[in-house]
């Protein structure tokens, strides 16, 4: 599927009172999901522990 009909798909899935804002804050999710399975696929990615350190400091 082309980045052009996944957005068209997502955004006809919005319910019909969905304002602009909505779309490109769906939009926006998506784009951020698909950046982030490229960057699992290319092996960019950060330990489990490491991830625990750094949520550690905002738990606190």
């Amino acid at each position: 599927m082309t980045t052009k009909e996944k957005a068209v798909q997502a955004v006809q899935a919005l319910p019909d009172d969905a304002s602009l804002e909505d779309a490109m804050e769906r939009l926006l999710l998506l784009a951020k999901i698909e950046r982030g399975l490229q960057q699992a696929d290319a092996g960019e990615l950060i330990p489990h522990e490491k991830v625990k350190e750094r949520m550690a400091k905002w738990l606190r």
